[in-house]
């Protein structure tokens, strides 16, 4: 989808079409656009610029605060008449789809018939403001590198007929996965550009990026059927971008405190341990803070709660009397509960759950029964956060 954010607040709001319009995380002059449309665009406006910058550099743009949970269902009603039209084989994002082409559409003529059929059916059925670049390759890769070669409202193709010259005006990192990091690495290897990075044997990718991911990507983009794969999931937790009244140091802690509920309540419904916590701060002036501690593997709230603790306490002479941007916890190196092994002097039998977190599964069976927040905890704040508003 093309500038979908902005896009979205401009199908909704008619007066601001052909307007330089701008979606932000926070509502204050201290936030950043996280997202741009096109007429906001043309003035150098894009994901990152600051509220302050974009009213220099644009005049006239209209800011308005991100509404994420509007955006999933505005993703939901396309990803519905893109599924009535084609075979939708994932939803990869709020603004991005991957369809799989069968059948006439695995021709080049057929698949420009599909996607011309299917800009019709968005432009009538869930708005004219709402127009997508599509891109056609032999593989994920090469369809999604395709799909950004021609915007707004475009349609590109890669295959091996026309790779790599159709995309060496590229820079290495101008490619989905590429890095700035991972592209000085190609460079101290003597890659520098695109048609150097297609030729490469994908052994020696694999070299490069230390990990089969670089020899997946290299033959990935040379055309081959490399497939998705599944992720695994790392961890759970989340991060707040924190309103005006939560940045102070104390209401970020109990903010703090209401993500790692939420987390943990996750991990356990999932059936699964956590054997390692950080919390990550991020201040005004620029400065962030990462800190982690290890576990035994647990699924406790009150023993995430109290690593969480003392990783403030660690963090507090920086951030005493500063004012926080965001705050986010990390519950990582997850396994399943039933695979925790026992503890002999615990004692504690294989998969068998501690007291805490027993008593942390029965606050869940409550807060499920008579409604969130029945228990706590302690003292938490809880942020929903600009992105859940709408």
């Amino acid at each position: 989808m093309n500038s979908f954010f902005a896009s979205v607040e401009q199908q909704l709001d008619p007066a601001l079409r052909s307007c330089p319009v701008a979606i932000t995380a926070l509502d204050s002059d201290h936030g950043a656009c996280v997202a741009a449309s096109y007429e906001a665009k043309a003035f150098g406006v894009k994901t990152g610029t600051s509220v302050r910058d974009a009213r220099l550099m644009c005049p006239g743009i209209v800011f308005r605060p991100s509404r994420h949970r509007l955006y999933v269902r505005i993703n939901l009603r396309i990803a519905d008449v893109i599924d009535r039209y084609a075979e939708l084989e994932r939803i990869r994002s709020v603004d991005e789809f991957q369809v799989a082409l069968s059948g006439d559409a695995t021709t080049l003529d057929g698949a420009k018939l599909l996607v011309a059929r299917l800009k019709t059916a968005v432009l009538e059925e869930v708005g004219a403001c709402l127009r997508f670049s599509a891109g056609i390759g032999p593989n994920h890769l090469l369809a999604k590198i395709a799909g950004k070669l021609e915007k707004p409202d475009g349609f590109r193709w890669l295959s091996s007929d026309n790779m790599p010259d159709a995309v060496a005006h590229l820079a290495l990192d101008d490619l989905p996965g590429i890095s700035r990091a991972m592209r000085e690495r190609l460079e101290r290897a003597s890659v520098r550009d695109i048609p150097a990075l297609w030729r490469l044997d994908p052994r020696h990718a694999r070299a490069i990026w230390r990990s089969v991911e670089g020899e997946r990507f290299v033959r990935a983009l040379q055309g081959m059927p490399v497939p998705l794969v599944e992720t695994k999931r790392g961890g759970f937790g989340s991060s707040k971008v924190l309103a005006p009244e939560f940045r102070g140091p104390w209401a970020a802690y109990h903010v703090s405190r209401w993500l790692v509920e939420k987390a943990a309540m996750r991990l356990r419904r999932e059936g699964r341990v956590a054997a390692s916590f950080s919390l990550t701060l991020r201040l005004f002036n620029g400065l962030r803070l990462a800190g982690s501690l290890r576990c035994s593997a647990t699924q406790d709230t009150a023993e995430f709660l109290r690593m969480n603790r003392q990783l403030w306490r660690i963090s507090w002479p920086k951030v005493r009397g500063t004012k926080l941007m965001s705050v986010g916890v990390q519950l990582g190196d997850i396994d399943l509960l039933a695979n925790r092994s026992g503890d002999l002097f615990g004692p504690l039998a294989p998969a068998e759950r501690t007291p805490g977190e027993r008593v942390s599964a029965a606050a869940d069976f409550i807060n499920a029964r008579f409604g969130p927040d029945t228990i706590r905890f302690g003292f938490n704040q809880a942020h929903p956060g600009f992105f859940e508003k709408g």
